[in-house]
């Protein structure tokens, strides 16, 4: 690979938004291991959350993903390969990347627990303050008089 081709692959994959429009790739080797990537990333984020169960195996997945697009981008920076086996890794290396922004998105259950704790907090702190301020509160008093 020319030094013009190469530079040209790695700006490609390190342009902003060289993921827009791009899918994830269906299957993926990752560390020596076929993965459905396309399947496990709309599995997971059609929840929303990342069940407690599932929590550790999508952070294995996405430091795999990582690992592997490193690799992947350094075969590219090194040269190591064609153009067009640098052309392939640099379209596999963006595919990787959508797939984890969409993983990355997802909020873990905790914190949808937790928020929907403190929503219930700050609804019970306002019901208190409208009892308290239109004399309704639950210790006794009468809203014409008091006791």
């Amino acid at each position: 690979m020319k030094e013009f081709q190469r530079k040209q692959l790695l700006e490609r994959v390190n342009r902003e938004g060289a993921t827009v429009g791009v899918e994830i790739p269906d299957e993926i080797e990752v560390q020596g291991e076929e993965l459905d990537l396309r399947t496990f990333v709309f599995e997971i984020k059609r929840r929303e959350t990342v069940p407690e169960g599932e929590r550790e195996r999508v952070e294995r997945a996405k430091r795999n993903l990582r690992r592997e697009r490193r690799q992947r981008l350094e075969r590219i920076e090194n040269g190591e390969v064609t153009f067009e086996r640098g052309e392939r890794l640099a379209e596999s290396v963006i595919g990787i990347d959508r797939a984890l922004n969409a993983l990355e998105q997802l909020r873990p259950v905790d914190l949808e627990q937790e928020s929907a704790v403190q929503e219930a907090a700050d609804q019970k702190r306002w019901m208190s303050f409208l009892k308290q301020a239109l004399g309704r509160e639950d210790s006794g008093r009468t809203r014409g008089g008091r006791s």
